[in-house]
């Protein structure tokens, strides 16, 4: 099951609504959902809330270093909580789906993603990871601009309309139904 869900973004006000922002985006939904607050936690390096699903207890942690030492604060917090990596459920913008698309996996590589690189150097590789499509600009040399800059409307609402999605999930993927949760998030 998940104990922890994290949520990868840029810290500032500048970036709230940016595409590399999208793993907060996600969740600040379960917490409004679930009608818990972020607190500041400054021993975990994050903002953290707390939930209670079915009896379970589910922290949300976003992350308030800088993105690529995004895993000080897994680390930290993990540790104090031992919690497991295969408990941890980390959720990402991703360049390679297209806006609207949101995917489930097990482990594997960090697609140069520079927070997911620094969660695996600190708890290795064995974690879930929901991966936020937010596809990819035409030239790459502009790949920074791209994921600091907030998305066209029509755009924004796909990635919303996904994070929708997820959301209707999350009781799943907490409980460690992932099976039943990937094949609803894998289906058009």
């Amino acid at each position: 099951m998940i104990r922890l869900i994290v949520g990868l973004g840029n810290i500032g006000h500048q970036y709230t609504y940016t595409r590399h922002n999208a793993g907060f985006w996600l969740v600040d939904e379960i917490a409004k959902h679930y009608q818990v607050t972020f607190k500041s936690e400054t021993k975990f390096f994050a903002e953290v809330a707390r939930l209670n699903i079915a009896g379970d207890e589910v922290f949300l942690l976003k992350p308030q270093t800088l993105m690529n030492l995004s895993g000080k604060a897994v680390v930290a917090f993990a540790l104090f909580y031992k919690i497991l990596p295969q408990n941890i459920l980390v959720v990402h913008d991703e360049l390679d789906f297209k806006p609207g698309i949101a995917r489930l996996k097990f482990a594997g590589g960090n697609g140069g993603h520079n927070g997911l690189r620094d969660i695996d150097r600190v708890i290795g590789k064995d974690y879930w990871r929901l991966r936020i499509g937010i596809g990819r600009p035409l030239d790459n040399n502009k790949m920074v601009g791209y994921v600091l800059g907030r998305p066209p409307v029509a755009e924004e609402i796909e990635i919303r309309l996904a994070i929708d999605k997820v959301l209707a999930l999350v009781d799943e993927l907490i409980s460690g139904n992932f099976a039943s949760a990937t094949k609803k998030l894998h289906t058009p």
